[in-house]
C-alpha cells in the first residue's frame, strides 16, 4: 500500500505557527475556545501557507529548460522591461505570487551561483510595474554553461520579507530549494535574448515542474 505523502513545511514557518498556537492555548486558558478558535484558524493558514510540497519536473524535459521558481499567474512573458532588467540583453518571465500560492522558491536551472545580492526598497504591490526596481528584493545570477540566468524574489505589500538560502559559488539543480518569500510576492528571471519563451501572460505556472523558457543549445 502506498503511503501518502507527508506534509512539509518550510523552517520559516515555525516561528508564526508555534506563536499562533501558543496565543491560542492563553486565549484558551483566559477565555474559553470561543477567543481560542481564530488564533488556532490562524495557525492552520501559516501551515497551509508555508507547505512545501515535494515536486517534480517532467520527465522529458531537457538541460536546456528552465523551470519555474514558483507557483503564481505570468505577469510578464517576452522581451525584459529595459527599466527593470539588469544590464545587457534579456527576455523576461514575471510571476505574482498570490497569498493562497505556495511561496517556496525553487532553483530555475543548473548551474554555479556567481552572485547573490539583497536591495533593501519599499513595498508596493508586486503586481506593479515600479515593484520591479523599487521594493526590497533579492538577486540571484546562476552560470549555467556560460549563459547567465538572472532570478529576483520581489517583496509585496504583504511580504515583507525575502529568504535566500543559496550563496555564492554554490552548485545548484533545477528544482532544488532556493528559498522563500512571505505573504504575497512576485518574482523576476531574465535569460538570455536568444532563449525562447515558453509560457505567456496569464499562464498559471508550479515551481519545480513548470518550463518556462527554453535556452540556446551550448556549444
Amino acid at each position: 500500500m502506498r503511503r501518502a505523502p507527508i506534509l512539509r513545511i518550510d523552517s520559516a514557518g515555525f516561528p508564526f505557527i508555534v506563536g499562533a498556537l501558543a496565543l491560542a492555548a492563553l486565549a484558551g486558558v483566559a477565555g474559553g475556545w470561543l477567543f481560542a478558535t481564530p488564533l488556532a484558524v490562524l495557525a492552520l493558514f501559516f501551515a497551509f501557507f508555508f507547505r512545501d510540497p515535494p515536486r517534480r519536473a517532467p520527465s522529458h524535459t531537457s538541460d536546456n529548460d528552465v523551470l519555474s521558481p514558483a507557483d503564481g499567474e505570468v505577469l510578464v512573458a517576452g522581451e525584459a522591461m529595459l527599466d527593470a532588467a539588469p544590464p545587457g540583453s534579456w527576455r523576461q518571465v514575471s510571476i505574482f505570487l498570490s497569498p493562497m500560492d505556495v511561496h517556496v522558491n525553487r532553483v530555475p536551472a543548473s548551474g554555479r551561483v556567481t552572485r547573490v545580492v539583497l536591495t533593501r526598497g519599499r513595498f508596493l504591490p508586486a503586481y506593479r510595474r515600479e515593484a520591479a526596481t523599487v521594493n526590497e528584493r533579492s538577486e540571484i545570477w546562476i552560470d549555467h554553461r556560460g549563459q547567465p540566468i538572472v532570478v529576483r524574489q520581489i517583496v509585496g505589500i504583504l511580504a515583507r520579507r525575502v529568504v535566500c538560502r543559496l550563496q555564492e559559488g554554490v552548485t545548484v539543480r533545477a528544482g532544488d530549494h532556493l528559498g522563500i518569500m512571505k505573504f504575497g510576492s512576485r518574482m523576476d528571471v531574465f535569460v538570455p535574448a536568444d532563449a525562447v519563451i515558453a509560457v505567456k501572460i496569464g499562464d498559471k505556472v508550479r515551481g519545480g515542474e513548470t518550463v518556462i523558457a527554453v535556452l540556446h543549445s551550448s556549444k
